[in-house]
């Protein structure tokens, strides 16, 4: 991928690694463009960082999306990468009584339903584009999941399974379509304690590595991977995967 003079759409890029993926490509002169549901958030970014640009988006709301789009396509027609980076992640128990129903619901609705609603509308602009990319994050824990959050796992496997499909359909077309799929990352996507977990993987040390591995000409199968995921990207075919699955999952 080329990282330089490109018009950049990050959304979630307001904390984690949205906001590390906006901060590394601005510096690189990139126009960006970060979106996100709460402005103020947007605000401090975008004035942190002079130059890139903010859209306000509730990604639950296709009115919503509709509007950023049209924002997109009228303020930034040489839109030419694409980084479906927000998502929600929640626990769920599945065991008892009363199921929050509204919560599995939600996290389809974000990770899922958005990406693809984003990703079509958007599609024609990119497609007209000389050369054009489509990020879009997973986990490591679409490959071998965490049973506390069935739905959030589950949503990240479609993902992997649905851009196998949209990087064949558009293997003739100007668009490289690749999927970011991060280990677990000091961010705030699990809750305030994930930030400060020395478990995870530090957040500058990600975005460096991506960074490094996406300005491979020719990603293998179109995967970032970096080394701390490998493990679970390659557990059934290494033979690992219930010996990983019950490190996840004990008891």
């Amino acid at each position: 991928m080329d990282l330089t003079d490109r018009t950049i759409l990050i959304t979630g890029g307001t904390s984690g690694i949205g906001r590390g993926l906006a901060e590394a490509f601005h510096r690189r002169g990139n126009q960006v463009i970060i979106s996100g549901r709460r402005q103020a958030l947007i605000d401090e970014v975008t004035a942190a960082h002079p130059g890139m640009q903010g859209l306000q988006v509730d990604l639950n709301n296709p009115s919503s999306i509709a509007r950023l789009v049209k924002d997109v396509q009228s303020r930034f027609p040489d839109l030419d990468v694409l980084v479906n980076n927000a998502g929600i992640s929640r626990t769920e128990a599945w065991d008892r009584d009363m199921i929050d129903i509204d919560t599995s619901l939600s996290i389809i609705e974000t990770n899922l339903v958005a990406v693809l609603r984003l990703t079509s509308a958007l599609l024609p602009t990119l497609v007209g584009q000389s050369r054009a990319t489509i990020i879009t994050t997973t986990s490591g824990l679409g490959f071998v999941p965490r049973s506390s959050y069935p739905t959030y796992c589950a949503s990240k496997a479609f993902l992997h399974s649905w851009l196998q499909s949209l990087r064949h359909q558009l293997r003739h077309k100007p668009v490289e379509v690749i999927e970011l799929a991060p280990p677990y990352v000091q961010t705030h996507l699990g809750g305030p304690q994930q930030a400060m977990d020395p478990a995870a993987m530090v957040l500058g040390d990600y975005i460096g590595e991506v960074l490094t591995l996406l300005a491979d000409p020719t990603p293998a199968d179109g995967e970032i991977l970096v080394e701390r995921v490998r493990g679970l990207r390659l557990a059934e075919r290494l033979g690992t995967y219930r010996e990983i699955y019950a490190d996840l999952n004990p008891g």
